[in-house]
């Protein structure tokens, strides 16, 4: 990689002369897929700040990676909850049919597996996240079919039949007020409304509610791959997270899951760069 792209990436997360380590970091990996070494050192040299600070944010968040990741991402809940209905045969019938170790990339480039702690599903385990849709009660007998369905072209969404999807409640990352619809109904499920602005263009857009449909209604016709802003209608506070979309870099935009968690989607349009953190929830 240029380490002038990495100086470049660094100037752009300056704010008030004090440089955004997190945002850096995701840009970098953003544009790469992972944090190569020689990038970590060159933030830690332009920005004054030692390479164990940055190694240590690095490592500390498990968003970021220390090398180059698969196309897709395969996690296993290793859990308790999951342990006692036999996660661990799940986690070796993974690791057979992909050919690695838990941490390793198919020399393709097209998966990395990993194990994690919990996936806050204790309830639905044994649970296997991947590329963000949650597989619940799964079986040795499952694995092979969830590999072969990850490696096929994306089809339409089939809401009723995909147990991958389903509903959830969200509120405001900052004023923790409700962002449910109930008088509006997308996919059957109360919508989630939110504020938008983009060129000159100020309104509503309401999204599905069902984690893993990308239905929409919105006032105004958004253009394909425009990055809009997105407020809370209550608090009308700007809803970005600071960390950027994966898939096109573009801003996330948070929200606060009902009962505990974080969802977040991609605030471009078209792009469905989406994420789910239950991470430390207790079900």
């Amino acid at each position: 990689m240029s380490l002038e792209s990495v100086r470049q990436i660094i100037e752009r997360n300056k704010n008030g002369g004090e440089s955004n380590i997190m945002g850096i970091l995701e840009e970098i990996q953003s544009k790469h897929g992972y944090l190569p070494e020689e990038a970590l050192r060159e933030v830690a040299e332009t920005t004054k700040r030692s390479l164990v600070d940055i190694y240590g944010i690095a490592t500390f968040y498990r968003a970021f990676s220390l090398q180059p990741r698969g196309r897709h991402l395969v996690s296993v809940c290793l859990g308790t909850a999951c342990h006692v209905r036999g996660t661990q045969r799940v986690a070796e019938k993974f690791k057979q049919e992909l050919g690695i170790l838990p941490g390793e990339t198919t020399k393709d480039r097209i998966f990395t597996y990993e194990t994690v702690n919990c996936l806050g599903a204790c309830a639905l385990g044994p649970i296997v996240v991947v590329d963000g849709k949650y597989y619940s009660n799964v079986k040795t007998s499952m694995v092979k079919n969830i590999i072969e369905k990850t490696l096929e072209e994306p089809k339409p969404v089939q809401i009723a039949a995909d147990q991958a999807i389903f509903p959830i409640e969200v509120s405001c990352s900052h004023c923790n007020h409700t962002m449910m619809d109930a008088e509006n109904q997308i996919d059957g499920y109360p919508s989630i409304k939110v504020t938008i602005s983009f060129d000159r263009n100020h309104g509503s857009l309401r999204l599905s509610s069902l984690y893993g449909s990308y239905n929409t209604q919105s006032d105004y016709k958004i253009p394909p791959d425009k990055v809009i802003n997105i407020f809370c209608p209550h608090c009308h506070a700007e809803l970005s997270s600071g960390i950027i979309c994966l898939e096109c870099g573009a801003p996330m935009v948070p929200l606060i899951v009902q009962g505990g968690g974080i969802v977040q989607f991609c605030s471009r349009k078209g792009c469905k760069g989406h994420m789910l953190d239950l991470s430390g929830v207790n079900l």
